[in-house]
């Protein structure tokens, strides 16, 4: 498979076994859906609200929309996905491709410079993803670089990854996402987090933007990166500025009276819907993927591995216990209106290989919930009633304003037959991702957005033994599934190995799925160039007033 440079002779990769799929489709505000069209940039700097939060602007310490949010802007990738379309292409490289079946070849254009006029050479690509593998931050994605052996610089201009299992159908897809940023070896540390202050002082930004100014989850203001040379076109705008609200009713205040040009992520549904019917402003919806869902710490949750009551048994039957009495409908339909549906399991609708295999496991076999049977499950493992279960959610609005709403309710479907006793906390996120990963939640909150448009990003990121979620979790049945639909180039084969883990998974219940939402952006109504796609990146270089 080879990737070229569009402007250099691109020719497009093909990869068989991916599916374009339902997310194909995209929104795009004013009308359009093209490209930003490279004219001069002019005008006073656009302004987008969100009440999202940025852990850190350091690649490898973060695997979260709050900082991808911005990462996406300021650094650059070696191929990516074009605007309203799902095929790996060139970004910074020139070409890009499968040398060998474990050697994928990467050549950069001679002369690249970052913002502050570092030379930008092989040697950072290789910096980028040896510090990656070197720190391996818990919160960062590093797990997705499970198959990557060793990289090698051996010119200026030319990156060999040596990959450890043959014919890695994803690959090139990890290369867009979190763990494909590359940064100025010459200002990010080899073994530590480099700390965001220093990231914006020193100027190391390769993006179609740099950081001109830096307030921690307060403004982050942008401005077109002269240097930049990529797949997307320079920005057609002067600037955008980040601005950060504590709270979704803020952000729909200033979206709807005009202080802001652009709201994105996240307003609550009602909020959304109220929108909806204001002329003062545009609602643009963008294809799913999105999940919520609750995660288990194998070693805390109530029976885990390092409980004094430990007993590996038990703790199955608590968290079956908890798929058989959640609601799924009751919070799609009261929380969320509707802008939610029901999720019955790991991959959602719309992904080659999705199933509904929680709807045949648990609960009354149709979606709903059954207290009975979760009682059988308590009552067959020796579990004692009412079972203490300390769940977890993030005050903020990291996951919109209405998550204080779904977990009160999810305490309540589990207490009502009087099988659990819940207790209920919260806290703002960016102290929750750092206790997530530190063994102080037994069961927790999060939320996904996925970083490439295919079922294996909902099944390797979580599942592997060396995973993000950071909870315990290792089954090697699930491990050697995973593995080889990576590598499988049969399409049909590759659809059956993902139903198959789905299934195993099913079982073990690592995670609860509950819901699956699309993406939404409001903006007033002469800002062009909202465009919300597959890539499930918000990429400001197309916006326009």
């Amino acid at each position: 498979m080879t990737l070229h440079h569009s402007g250099r002779g691109r020719l497009g990769l093909a990869l068989g076994a991916f599916g374009a799929s339902a997310l194909l489709l995209a929104g795009c505000a004013g009308g359009g859906g093209g490209t930003a069209s490279g004219d001069a940039a002019s005008g006073e700097p656009l302004i987008v609200g969100t009440t999202d939060k940025v852990t850190t602007l350091d690649p490898a310490g973060s695997y979260d929309n709050g900082s991808l949010a911005v990462q996406t802007q300021v650094f650059p990738y070696l191929v990516n996905t074009n605007y309203n379309e799902t095929e790996v292409v060139p970004d910074l490289a020139e070409t890009a491709e499968f040398t060998s079946p474990t050697e994928y070849t990467v050549t950069l254009p001679a002369g690249l410079k970052w913002s502050n006029g570092n030379d930008l050479t092989s040697a950072d690509v290789k910096f980028s993803f040896d510090r990656n593998l070197a720190i391996a931050d818990p919160n960062g994605a590093s797990s997705l670089l499970y198959n990557l052996d060793s990289v090698e610089a051996p010119d200026d201009t030319t990156v060999v990854f040596h990959l450890k299992a043959e014919n890695d159908q994803v690959f090139p897809f990890i290369l867009t996402s979190f763990p494909g940023a590359i940064v100025d070896d010459e200002v990010f540390s080899a073994d530590a987090i480099t700390p965001d202050q220093d990231i914006v002082d020193a100027d190391a930004f390769g993006g179609p933007y740099k950081i001109t100014s830096y307030d921690f989850n307060k403004t982050v203001e942008f401005t077109p990166n002269e240097n930049y040379q990529g797949l997307l076109d320079a920005p057609v705008n002067s600037g955008v500025i980040l601005s950060y609200f504590a709270e979704s009713s803020n952000l729909k205040l200033a979206v709807q009276e005009g202080d802001i040009d652009v709201a994105y992520r996240s307003l609550s549904s009602t909020d959304v819907a109220d929108l909806a019917t204001n002329d003062a402003v545009q609602v643009i919806d963008g294809p799913g993927g999105e999940i919520r869902y609750i995660v288990f710490n194998f070693d805390t949750q109530p029976y885990g591995a390092t409980t004094p009551e430990a007993d590996a048994a038990k703790a199955l039957a608590v968290r079956q216990a908890v798929a058989d009495l959640v609601d799924r409908n009751a919070i799609a339909e009261q929380v969320y209106k509707g802008t939610y549906t029901p999720l019955y399991s790991f991959v959602p609708d719309g992904f080659n290989g999705a199933t509904q295999v929680l709807k045949d496991l648990y609960g009354d076999g149709e979606g709903g919930p059954d207290a009975a049977k979760a009682k059988a499950t308590l009552e067959a493992a020796g579990v004692t009633t009412p079972v203490k279960l300390s769940l977890q959610y993030t005050a903020d609005d990291h996951y919109g304003p209405s998550s204080g709403d779904e977990y009160a309710m999810i305490k309540s479907q589990l207490e009502q037959d009087g099988l659990f006793e819940v207790d209920l906390k919260s806290t703002e996120w960016v102290q929750y991702s750092k206790d997530r990963t530190a063994d102080v939640y037994p069961a927790y909150q999060l939320g996904w957005f996925p970083d490439y448009s295919d079922a294996d990003n909902y099944l390797t990121p979580f599942f592997l033994t060396n995973n993000f979620l950071g909870n315990h979790f290792s089954d090697q049945q699930t491990e050697d599934l995973i593995l080889q639909q990576a590598v499988e180039t049969d399409p049909a084969v590759r659809t059956q190995q993902i139903e198959e883990i789905q299934a195993r998974v099913g079982e073990l219940l690592s995670t609860v799925p509950l819901l699956q939402g699309a993406q939404v952006a409001v903006a007033g109504t002469d800002v062009d160039g909202v465009i919300l796609d597959a890539s499930f990146k918000f990429r400001f270089a197309p916006l326009t007033k």
